[in-house]
């Protein structure tokens, strides 16, 4: 099984901070961190943004905390 990342380590890894994420990915702050802490889960149309954004593909990321 491949290692993966979360939506956190991928963003730090991106060196953004939750709000310059928010403003890349056309979300709010609080969205960012709802994904972080898995109150919420970006829907589909935001995988392919997410991916452009932090740089990372998405069968690489954990959407789980």
């Amino acid at each position: 099984m491949e290692n993966k990342i979360t939506l956190k380590a991928a963003r730090v890894n991106a060196n953004l901070t939750q709000t310059e994420a928010a403003k890349r990915i056309g979300v709010t702050r609080d969205t960012i961190s709802n994904w972080e802490t898995g109150k919420s889960s970006p829907n589909v149309r935001m995988f392919k943004v997410i991916e452009k954004v932090y740089g990372v593909p998405y069968d690489s990321l954990n959407f789980l905390p």
